[in-house]
């Protein structure tokens, strides 16, 4: 960020009166542009013994499989958001929504919110998805997988099904993905 969005003025990082980071401050009109996280949110529709993935028809990783799911929009609910990008990538209707998974994930200034929901009908695919399909566990294509919260959230769905209780989880995302896809997370290339 280098001007302000109020004034127009060149900004300045520094740490404002009982703050604890650097800001960007305008030392024209004294306002504080806060960076706050970017908050993601999706579904993953259920139907039967399967999951409905997209196929990502946009960068980063194009090409590999993912959850519906993009950025919460302003003036939109959690749920209000998930549902969009639903209907967007998958171009698929759900119901039965239940809040299911949080992940933070500090390094890239983001938290993902999930919720399971049950498939209402079709699926087609949206402007960012290449195309779209229902999976049964033993057809996940795993190593083709786009992001490692993907991973997390399928191997914990196919887990609490076979239990039948689907608790809430929050944590950041856990290092499976890059041993389904070969990923070194030290190096952030392929193994």
């Amino acid at each position: 960020m280098k001007y302000c969005s109020d004034c127009g003025a060149k900004l300045v990082e520094q740490i404002p009166a009982n703050d604890d980071r650097l800001r960007y401050v305008c030392p024209q009109c004294d306002v504080i542009h806060y960076q706050n996280p970017k908050v993601v949110v999706g579904c993953l529709p259920v139907a039967g013994d399967k999951v409905l993935l997209c196929r990502r028809a946009i960068a980063p990783r194009m090409g590999f499989w993912t959850i519906p799911a993009g950025f919460m929009e302003n003036g939109e609910t959690m749920l209000a958001g998930a549902l969009r990008e639903t209907r967007e990538e998958a171009a698929a209707e759900v119901s039965d929504e239940v809040l299911y998974r949080l992940f933070d994930i500090p390094h890239i200034n983001q938290v993902y919110v999930f919720y399971r929901a049950k498939l209402n009908g079709g699926f087609g695919i949206g402007p960012e998805s290449l195309e779209s399909g229902l999976f049964s566990e033993a057809d996940i294509p795993w190593s083709e997988l786009a992001f490692p919260i993907v991973t997390d959230v399928l191997t914990e769905f196919f887990a609490d099904r076979k239990t039948g209780e689907y608790p809430v989880r929050v944590s950041t995302p856990s290092p499976l993905w890059a041993k389904h896809v070969g990923w070194n997370p030290k190096t952030d290339k392929p193994l």
